[in-house]
């Protein structure tokens, strides 16, 4: 399937480029506002010689479906403006706006089936069924199953919220039509009303999916952590450099799918050549910026590689800090010589949700350092993950 997509877009392959992004999107919007038009037609027909709210609701989700699918297209579109004095991080965000709402439009259909259904147990009537109503319903159930399939690859194909919205849209557009064929050709052999009961499961169906959908948009529109590849990938590929130590506070901000931007701070040695470390710290950056899309700003953390102390304290804190929680971990540890005090400055990183306060936690990390080095005081800093 995903060859497919090479007949109609230019470079296809080429997903990180944003106007390939947009092609996709508006390639599969498209032949979804197309198909959705055709389905609401025929379904409406054939929900209007049946006489079945089942099948009329059916066809008012696809019209729904349309109405997503151009939704969709506005967003793709939208998502490839350059960047503005407004937006000086661009537009890709729209991105995730067109799913949002796209999600809100599956939970109210999902609602006004439920409604409708609700009705039709209470006020039973006769559904007249026919070879062409399923005939219809048997075309509109492979329509959605392809357009499913569709809109899945190419969501996996570009990584995008939008499309996989759609996809399981799609989806439970085909099982909840099958749902309701079903119940037609059942409808001839039971006397309760259950052209109104599948109409009412079938939306609790849609709705729960929905919620779903709802909670991944959501997320990506409040800032989710980074996926655990893009963050592996960083971390190996910054080590890869001959110098790097050591990284740590690394932050990634998604503007839209290939729009991140990074800050990092690189553990590198204080005696070598600044000068150097600049350069390499340069190149660095235009690599990630050239080679894989990611605009990062790397801050030099000089860290001691001949201070025989320094290297003792920083060891003895990578495995001590454990004691106090295994979730724990400590980075730019430095040492400052007193005339009368010695000082132990480091930072320690503090999951979300921690048992224990900012304060508590530096009372601690102040004990364990003082009880083998009692002659030093300590100076932390609590950093928070955002990874």
């Amino acid at each position: 399937m995903s060859k497919f997509f090479n007949i109609f877009i230019k470079n296809a392959d080429d997903v990180c480029d944003p106007k390939v992004r947009s092609a996709y999107g508006t390639f599969t919007s498209v032949v979804g506002i197309i198909f959705n038009l055709l389905l609401f037609g025929a379904k409406l027909l054939a929900g209007l010689i049946s006489g079945s709210v089942a099948i009329i609701a059916d066809a008012l989700n696809n019209f729904g479906d349309a109405s997503s699918s151009v939704i969709s297209f506005i967003g793709f579109k939208l998502s490839v403006r350059p960047a503005d004095k407004e937006h000086p991080y661009g537009h890709g965000r729209y991105e995730y706006v067109s799913a949002f709402i796209v999600t809100i439009l599956i939970m109210v259909i999902g609602v006004e089936l439920f409604k409708s259904g609700v009705e039709k147990i209470i006020n039973p009537s006769q559904v007249n069924f026919t070879t062409v109503v399923a005939i219809i319903l048997a075309v509109s159930i492979i329509a959605k199953i392809l357009l499913s399939i569709l809109n899945g690859v190419a969501s996996k194909k570009i990584n995008s919220t939008a499309l996989k919205a759609t996809s399981h849209d799609a989806r439970n557009d085909a099982i909840s039509t099958t749902a309701v064929l079903i119940s037609l050709i059942l409808s001839k052999f039971v006397s309760f009303p259950l052209d109104g009961i599948m109409a009412v499961l079938v939306a609790v169906f849609i709705m729960i999916s929905a919620l779903g959908l709802l909670k991944d948009t959501l997320a990506s529109l409040l800032g989710k952590p980074p996926e655990k590849e893009k963050v592996d990938f960083i971390r190996k590929k910054l080590m890869s450099y001959d110098g790097v130590l050591g990284i740590h506070d690394l932050i990634v901000h998604d503007y839209g799918v290939g729009r991140q931007f990074a800050s990092v701070h690189v553990e590198m040695a204080a005696e070598g050549d600044v000068i150097l470390s600049h350069e390499l710290i340069d190149s660095i950056e235009k690599s990630f910026l050239d080679e894989d899309g990611v605009e990062i700003v790397i801050h030099f953390d000089p860290v001691s590689t001949t201070n025989p102390i320094a290297l003792e304290i920083r060891d003895y804190l990578a495995c001590n800090v454990k004691k106090i929680s295994p979730e724990l971990s400590v980075h730019d540890v430095r040492i400052v010589d007193g005339k009368y005090r010695n000082i132990v400055i480091f930072d320690c990183v503090m999951p979300y949700n921690f048992d224990m306060s900012e304060v508590k936690l530096r009372e601690e990390l102040d004990c364990l350092v003082k009880e083998t080095y009692p002659k030093f005081d300590t100076v932390v800093t609590i950093d928070k993950n955002y990874l």
